[in-house]
C-alpha cells in the first residue's frame, strides 16, 4: 500500500456505472483515498463515471450528478480535492475527459492560454488549438470566433490520427495539413516537440504563408513555455508583436471547391 502510493502525481479511478457491487466499489475508492491522503496528499484525483451509455439519456445527468456527490463526500473528510467527469466509450465524453484532465496537470496553463490568445490575434485566427503531439488531445486553446460545433477537436482529432496511421503504413510520418474552402483556411502544423498547432482563420485577405511565419516565429517561444513549465519566461517573445504588422498580405479570392494538402515525410 505504501509502496503503490507513495509520490501519486495524479489518481484517476474509473468506475462501473452498471456495476452491482456500488458498496464494495465505494469501499475500495475510499481505501484508495485514505492511501492517496497518507503517502501523497497533493496528487490530483480524477473520477471518471464510465458507461453512460448504458443510462437512457434523459437520466443520464441526473445519474452522474448523485454519483458525483457520493464521490465528493468520501473525499472531504480528507481534505481532497475529486473532479468527476462522465464518459463513454461510443461519444465524445472520454476524449473530453481525458483532454481536461491533461489541461488541469499544466502548472502554467494561464500562461500559455494567455500566449495562445496572442498568437490569434496576430495571426488574424478565428482558433488556435495545441494538440499533444502523441495523442492529439487538447492541451490547451484560443478563440476569437465561436464555433457552433462543441464536438470539433475530438473530430479533427480522429481525423488526423488515421491519417497518421495511414502514413505509418507507408514508412512516412506525418508533417502538416492545409484545408482551404471558400469559408475558412485550416492549418495544422508541427509546433513544438510535443505539440502540433491548429489555427483556423475565415479572413479570406490573410495567406496562409503568414500564418505560417507567425506559427514559425513563435516556435521557440512556446517551446521553452512548455519545456519550463514550472518556470515560465516572464517576458513574451517580441517576434509575435513585430510579425502583426505584416500579417495581412493581398488578398485572394477562393473558390467553392476544397482545396486539400496532406504532407507526410
Amino acid at each position: 500500500r505504501d509502496h503503490i502510493f507513495r509520490n501519486v502525481q495524479v489518481l484517476i479511478y474509473v468506475f462501473d456505472i452498471e456495476s452491482r457491487e456500488l458498496s464494495k466499489d465505494m469501499e475500495y475508492y475510499a481505501s484508495c483515498l485514505s492511501a492517496v491522503k497518507q503517502n501523497s496528499k497533493n496528487a490530483k484525483i480524477f473520477c471518471l463515471v464510465h458507461k453512460m451509455d448504458l443510462i437512457p439519456e434523459e437520466q443520464r445527468d441526473p445519474v452522474f450528478r448523485q454519483r458525483e456527490r457520493e464521490l465528493m463526500r468520501l473525499a472531504q473528510p480528507l481534505g481532497l480535492d475529486v473532479t468527476c467527469f462522465k464518459t463513454s466509450i461510443w461519444d465524445e465524453t472520454l476524449y473530453r475527459a481525458w483532454s481536461m484532465m491533461v489541461h488541469m496537470l499544466i502548472p502554467n496553463r494561464e500562461t500559455l492560454a494567455a500566449q495562445l490568445e496572442r498568437l490569434c490575434r496576430v495571426c488574424h485566427a478565428d482558433e488556435v488549438v495545441l494538440f499533444e503531439r502523441a495523442t492529439f488531445l487538447v492541451i490547451s486553446h484560443a478563440v476569437s470566433k465561436e464555433h457552433a460545433d462543441v464536438h470539433r477537436f475530438e473530430k479533427v482529432s480522429n481525423i488526423i490520427k488515421q491519417f497518421k496511421l495511414s502514413c505509418s503504413k507507408t514508412q512516412a510520418q506525418f508533417a502538416t495539413l492545409q484545408v482551404r474552402n471558400a469559408a475558412y483556411t485550416c492549418l495544422i502544423e508541427g509546433f513544438t516537440s510535443t505539440t502540433y498547432a491548429m489555427v483556423i482563420v475565415s479572413d479570406k485577405s490573410i495567406q496562409p504563408a503568414t500564418v505560417l511565419i507567425n506559427i514559425e516565429a513563435s516556435r521557440s517561444h512556446f517551446e521553452a513555455l512548455i519545456n519550463n513549465m514550472n518556470n515560465p519566461p516572464p517576458n513574451p517573445a517580441p517576434a509575435l508583436a513585430s510579425l502583426s504588422v505584416s500579417g495581412r498580405w493581398k488578398s485572394t479570392r477562393l473558390n467553392s471547391s476544397h482545396q486539400l494538402h496532406l504532407v507526410c515525410r
